[in-house]
C-alpha cells in the first residue's frame, strides 16, 4: 500500500490511498468464503503501547456485552460499560454505550488466548516450559537432558550469536532447540537456522527465554482467577493470555477505517499498483499507479508519500536512475511467501483434553504450530476460537492450514484442488481429523508475506540510507520497512510517520526505532 497526501493551504491533510489487493488490509485483510472468514496469519489485537490499544478501540469499542459462544458456554468475561470516542475531525469525544455483538457488528470482541505445539501427536505449552506436561509427555530422561542443555547455555553461552541457531540455543538449549524450534523455524523460512541472521528471534521473541516462560507459569499459577482488563504490560508479548479481536475479523477494521476516510474527503482505490516514482534531488514527485482492473495507468503528484509497499518493489519503482549499490541490494532482498488452505468439518478427530469449555468441545486453541517433521504444514488457526462470528454454521470447525513457501514453488504453483488434498491428508495423517469430516476447502495465497533475514538483508542499511534522504519519504510496517513487524509495531511506525509530516520533521529514525528495544518506546 501506498498513500499521497496532497498538504492544502490551510494544512488540512488529504490522503489518497492505493491498495494493489482487492481487500484492505495487506496481510491483515479477512477473506469472506461463504460466510466463513479467514485471518491471514492471524492477528492478535494486543499492544504494550496505550497509544495503539486506544486506537483500535476508537475504531471499534470493547464488547458491553457477552459474543454468542460467551452466552452459550455461560463464561465471564470483563465487558465494557462504555467509553469515550473521538470520531474524525472532531475535537471533543463523544460517549458510546459498549456494544452488544449479537446485534452489532462494530465491536472488538475480548479473546482468550491459547497456543500450543503440536508434537509426536501430542500437545505442548507455547512457548514451551519446564512442567509436568512436558514431563509426561516427552519422559523424565528426555525432559532431564533438556534442562542439563538449558543450564550448560546459561553457564557457557555463545558468546557471538551470528545466526538465529545461535540466538536459540543460548535461551532455549540445544536440546530444546533441536526438538521444538529447529525444525518448525526452518519450515518457516526454507533454509537452515544456521544460516538466518539472528535479528528475527531479536524481533520475534525479545525477552522470552525458558526462564521467562517458567516464571509466567508461575506466576500465572498464583494469580489465577484473578483476570481484568486487558492490561497486561509486564508480560512478554508471547505470554499474554487476552487480547482483543474484531467481530469478523482484521480486515473488517480496516475497511472501516477507509470508509471513514473516505466519509471525510480521503480516497482509496483498491486493487491499483504502484509501478512508478519521480523524484528531483531529495523529494519524490507524484506516483504512477495502474488500476489492475481496467489496465489504465494514472500519475498522483503528492506533498508526501508513505510506503508500506515491499522495499524490493519500491527501489524498482523509481523512474530516475537509482545509484548501483542500493539497487543492487534492493533488489537481492528476498521474501518468504505464504498461503492458507481453508478446511470446512463436521468435527475434529482429535479430543479437547482441555479445563477450557468450548462450543461442541473443539479444541480450544487460536493457533496450533505443528511440529511434526512429516508435513509440510506449518500452522493451523481454529477459526471458532478467535471469534464465533467467523464461522458461518457454529456446529462445523472451520479451520486455516498456513503453508510457508516460496513464489513459484510447488506449493505456491499447486492446483487449489490439489492443495486442498495435500492438507486434508496431512491432517489425517497426524490424528487432528478424519478426512472423511471435510465438506469444503479454499486456498488463500500471501506473496511477500514475510521480510527474510538472509541474503542481501545484511547490506539492507545500504537501502535504508538512500531511501531516507527523500525528505518527503516515509517507509512503515512490516514489508515497507523489511522489518518483521507486528500489527502494533506496524500502527506506530505509522503513527510516528504522520507526527512527522504534521511537525515537517523530514528524520526517520524514530519510526526505525520502533520493535529494536523490548518495549520498543510503547510510552513515546
Amino acid at each position: 500500500m501506498t498513500a499521497a497526501y496532497e498538504l492544502l493551504d490551510n494544512s488540512d491533510i488529504i490522503p489518497i490511498v492505493f491498495e494493489m489487493s482487492s481487500e484492505l488490509g495487506g496481510i491483515s485483510k479477512t477473506v469472506n468464503y461463504k460466510g466463513n472468514r479467514i485471518d491471514i496469519g492471524g492477528h492478535r489485537f494486543f499492544s504494550k503501547s496505550d497509544r495503539v490499544m486506544q486506537w483500535w478501540e476508537n475504531i471499534f469499542p470493547l464488547q458491553g456485552a457477552p459474543a454468542r459462544d460467551d452466552r452459550i458456554l455461560g463464561r465471564q468475561i470483563p465487558l465494557s460499560a462504555g467509553a469515550f470516542h473521538r470520531e474524525i475531525g472532531c475535537k471533543e469525544p463523544k460517549y458510546v454505550p459498549g456494544p452488544d455483538p449479537e446485534t452489532q457488528d462494530e465491536v472488538m470482541l475480548l479473546r482468550q488466548r491459547l497456543s500450543r505445539i503440536y508434537f509426536a501427536q501430542r500437545f505442548f505449552d507455547y512457548p514451551v516450559s519446564l512442567n509436568s506436561n512436558l514431563i509426561i509427555n516427552l519422559g523424565f530422561k528426555r525432559v532431564a537432558k533438556i534442562g542439563a542443555s538449558y543450564l550448560n547455555s546459561r553457564v557457557f553461552p555463545r558468546k557471538s550469536e551470528d545466526s538465529l541457531a545461535d540466538f536459540f540455543i543460548n535461551r532455549f538449549g540445544r536440546e530444546l532447540y533441536l526438538t521444538f524450534f529447529k525444525d518448525y523455524t526452518e519450515k518457516v523460512w526454507g533454509i537452515p537456522c544456521e544460516l538466518i541472521k539472528p535479528d528475527w528471534g531479536a524481533q520475534r521473541v525479545k525477552g522470552l527465554s525458558l526462564s521467562t516462560a517458567l516464571i509466567h507459569a508461575a506466576r500465572s499459577l498464583v494469580s489465577r482467577g484473578a483476570r481484568g482488563g486487558i492490561s497486561q504490560k509486564n508480560v512478554e508479548t508471547s505470554l499474554i493470555e487476552q487480547f482483543m479481536y474484531p467481530k469478523l475479523g482484521p480486515g473488517q477494521l480496516w475497511e472501516e477505517v477507509a470508509r471513514r476516510v473516505q466519509a471525510h474527503g480521503g480516497q482509496v482505490y483498491t486493487s491499483h499498483r504502484v509501478v512508478g516514482f519521480t523524484n528531483h534531488e531529495q523529494r519524490i514527485l507524484d506516483v504512477v499507479v495502474k488500476d489492475e482492473v481496467s489496465g489504465a495507468t494514472r500519475t498522483q503528484p503528492g506533498d508526501y508519500f508513505v510506503s508500506s509497499m515491499p522495499v524490493k518493489d519500491l527501489v524498482n519503482s523509481f523512474l530516475n536512475q537509482v545509484p548501483e549499490q542500493p539497487l543492487k541490494v534492493a533488489r537481492g532482498l528476498a521474501y518468504r511467501d505464504f498461503l492458507t488452505v481453508g478446511l470446512l468439518l463436521n468435527k475434529l478427530k482429535i479430543r479437547n483434553r482441555t479445563k477450557i469449555r468450548t462450543i461442541n468441545d473443539v479444541i480450544p486453541d487460536n493457533w496450533i504450530y505443528v511440529q511434526e517433521r512429516e508435513v509440510r504444514l506449518g500452522r493451523i488457526q481454529v477459526f471458532n476460537n478467535w471469534s464465533p462470528y467467523m464461522v458461518h454454521d457454529q456446529d462445523k470447525v472451520w479451520l486455516g492450514l498456513e503453508y510457508f513457501c516460496n513464489e513459484g514453488d510447488d506449493l505456491w504453483t499447486s492446483l487449489d484442488s490439489d492443495m486442498i488434498a495435500l492438507a486434508a491428508n496431512e491432517l489425517t495423517a497426524i490424528g487432528i481429523i478424519d478426512r472423511r469430516d471435510v465438506l469444503d476447502g479454499v486456498v488463500v495465497r500471501m506473496p511477500k508475506a514475510y521480510p527474510v533475514y538472509f541474503g542481501a538483508y545484511e547490506h539492507f542499511s545500504v537501502v535504508r540510507d538512500y531511501l531516507d534522504r527523500f525528505e518527503n519519504l516515509f517507509l512503515v510496517g512490516r514489508n515497507g520497512m523489511h522489518k518483521y513487524n507486528n500489527a502494533d509495531h506496524s500502527m506506530l511506525t505509522a503513527m510516528l510517520a504522520v507526527e512527522n509530516v504534521i511537525s515537517g520533521n523530514p528524520a526517520k529514525d524514530n519510526i526505525w526505532s520502533v520493535n529494536t528495544e523490548e518495549e520498543y518506546h510503547e510510552e513515546n
